[in-house]
C-alpha cells in the first residue's frame, strides 16, 4: 500500500517584529504576533482533520523546535532550510518527495480560514494526473502548491512576495511541460481589510475570533 500524500504547513514561531508585518501598524507588532499566533493554533486543527494526508510542519527559525512540539506534538516537524522563501519551498519539497510519497502539498500560514474542500480539490488534481497545482491567492500569489515529482524551479526562479508570483509560476511550469491544474482561489491575510474581511468568514476559528474580535474593537475605538 503506497503512502499517502503529505500536507505541509509552513511556519515561523510567533515573534513581535517577525510575522505580520504588514499589518504594523495599526496593530502594534505585540498584537500581529498574537494574532499570528492563533492562525497557528486554528491551522493546526485544520491539519489534523484533512483525511487521507500526512501532515507536516516546516518550522522557522530552526531554534524553534520547542515551540513547534509543544503546538503540535502529534505531527512530524522538521525545520525549514534555504536562505529565502524560494529556497524553502524547494528544499521542503524535494525532500519529502525524496521520501517516496506520490505527492506533496504546501500550505501558508497566512490563510486560516482555508476550506479543507480546497485542499480536496488540490489532491483530486494530483490524483488525476497534474504534476502541479496551484491554489490562486487574489494578492497574485498561490496559497497552495502541490506537486508529484521535484521541480525546484518554481520556486527557486521566481521572485516571491510580489504581486505576479502566480503568472511566473505559472511561465515556468510551461517551459518544465509540467502539467498544471488551478483550484479554487483563497485568501491570504496580509492587511488589515483583510482582517475584516475574516471577521465576516463563517469559519468557526476558535482560536483566531477571539483575539481578531479585540483587535478590530480595539481599532475601532
Amino acid at each position: 500500500m503506497s503512502a499517502p500524500p503529505v500536507l505541509v504547513m509552513m511556519a515561523r514561531r510567533p515573534e513581535a517584529g517577525r510575522v505580520k508585518t504588514r499589518l504594523c501598524p495599526p496593530l502594534t507588532p505585540a498584537q500581529a504576533a498574537a494574532l499570528y499566533a492563533a492562525f497557528l493554533r486554528d491551522l493546526v486543527e485544520l491539519l489534523r482533520t484533512v483525511p487521507g494526508m500526512q501532515p507536516l510542519i516546516a518550522y522557522a527559525p530552526a531554534e524553534a523546535a520547542d515551540y513547534f512540539a509543544a503546538l503540535a506534538p502529534d505531527i512530524a516537524r522538521r525545520p525549514q532550510t534555504g536562505v529565502d522563501l524560494g529556497e524553502r519551498l524547494a528544499a521542503v519539497t524535494n525532500a519529502v518527495l525524496g521520501e517516496g510519497v506520490p505527492a506533496v502539498l504546501v500550505i501558508g500560514s497566512d490563510s486560516p480560514s482555508l476550506p479543507p474542500a480546497h485542499i480536496a480539490q488540490a489532491v483530486t488534481a494530483l490524483a488525476s494526473g497534474a504534476d502541479l497545482v496551484l491554489g490562486p491567492a487574489e494578492d497574485g500569489g498561490y496559497y497552495l502548491v502541490g506537486l508529484r515529482r521535484p521541480a525546484p524551479a518554481l520556486f527557486t526562479g521566481v521572485p516571491m512576495s510580489t504581486p505576479t508570483v502566480l503568472r511566473d509560476t505559472l511561465a515556468i511550469a510551461e517551459q518544465l511541460g509540467l502539467r498544471t491544474a488551478l483550484i479554487d482561489p483563497w485568501y491570504d491575510i496580509d492587511t488589515i481589510a483583510d482582517l475584516r474581511r475574516l471577521r465576516t468568514d463563517p469559519t468557526p476559528l476558535r482560536h483566531t475570533r477571539l483575539v481578531l474580535t479585540e483587535l478590530l474593537n480595539n481599532l475601532a475605538e
